[in-house]
């Protein structure tokens, strides 16, 4: 069949795009790539905080999908809204990739090697007061742009580090100056982060049932409970949690998961943090994202929510 796919213009997203393509043709499908600009494409210098962020980088797309000039769109997961507009679904979360942050720097060699007082650019609440909570003396500054446009900044020495998440560019084949994969019991990242979401229209049942062998149901699993944690929270990426879940590394046979969570003030870096076992068997995933965002509250989290939520959820970190 004839399918048509929606994608942000970015190198990135359309790397995204063209990988789903050439999964979909493996099938027999003919597939076609429209590439659509979205507000936060056009607003690459404005912070996320003064235009606000809900579907910033999802709702030119979702218009071209209700109207159907195309069938499918392919975000980054975290991009996405946990609650999508009525007429759409999300249809297939394909195999994870690495969901870690990552300091990059042409200098240093890790976080805790940075020197005193050191400039790091992020446009993540989320990362920023992390990066607060660790490194109290860093100054975090603003950094928005593509892949590209950030590391020609840190080439200028505009900053001594950025971070960015693992799975941009791992994909576009930019690690040289990787330098630290950082662990989510230390640095815990965005829901989603490093899981694709496929789009479509809820009525749709040709289109969801070509793309469904793309469905990774461990993904499903874990960015399911990660977006149902979110969800009970009340925030999206610039509301500064994070929130993650995978199979306990110690587990070979993957009966357990477990779930790392944090709020942060990015003023203070003040943090509260929680991190639960369970076994897979025993619990859906949006009881587990459920149970996780009520352990966070529990543990303290709830005025630092207060003091730090944004009135717009769900957008990229």
């Amino acid at each position: 069949m004839n399918l048509r796919i929606g994608s942000r213009g970015s190198q990135l997203a359309l790397w995204q795009a063209n990988h789903i393509a050439a999964l979909l043709r493996t099938r027999g499908n003919s597939v076609e790539i429209e590439i659509i600009k979205t507000t936060g494409d056009r607003l690459q210098e404005v912070t996320f905080a003064q235009v606000g962020s809900k579907g910033m980088f999802t709702k030119e797309i979702e218009e071209a999908l209700a109207e159907g000039r195309v069938d499918l769109a392919v975000h980054s997961l975290k991009d996405l809204p946990t609650e999508l507009p009525a007429p759409f679904t999300l249809a297939a979360t394909p195999p994870r990739v690495d969901p870690r942050d990552v300091l990059v720097s042409v200098k240093y060699h890790s976080l805790h090697a940075l020197p005193q007082g050191a400039v790091v650019g992020t446009s993540s609440q989320r990362r920023r007061a992390q990066l607060l909570a660790i490194r109290p003396d860093i100054q975090a500054v603003e950094f928005r742009g593509n892949v590209d446009t950030r590391l020609r900044k840190l080439a200028e020495g505009q900053v001594d580090a950025i971070l960015l998440a693992a799975a941009g560019l791992d994909r576009l084949e930019k690690t040289e100056w990787l330098r630290e994969r950082l662990e989510p019991n230390l640095f815990c990242p965005a829901a989603g982060q490093g899981s694709l979401g496929i789009e479509t229209r809820k009525d749709d049942a040709r289109t969801m049932s070509a793309i469904a062998f793309l469905n990774d149901p461990a993904t499903r699993f874990a960015v399911t409970a990660e977006r149902a944690a979110l969800a009970a929270l009340g925030g999206g990426c610039q509301v500064p949690i994070g929130i993650h879940c995978r199979v306990a590394p110690q587990d070979e046979a993957g009966e357990w998961q477990e779930v790392f969570a944090v709020v942060a003030d990015p003023a203070t870096g003040k943090a509260v943090r929680i991190h639960h076992e369970s076994r897979r068997s025993e619990i859906e995933p949006i009881a587990l994202g459920r149970l996780a965002a009520k352990m966070l509250l529990d543990a303290g989290g709830g005025p630092l929510l207060q003091a730090t939520s944004h009135p717009s959820p769900g957008a990229s970190a």
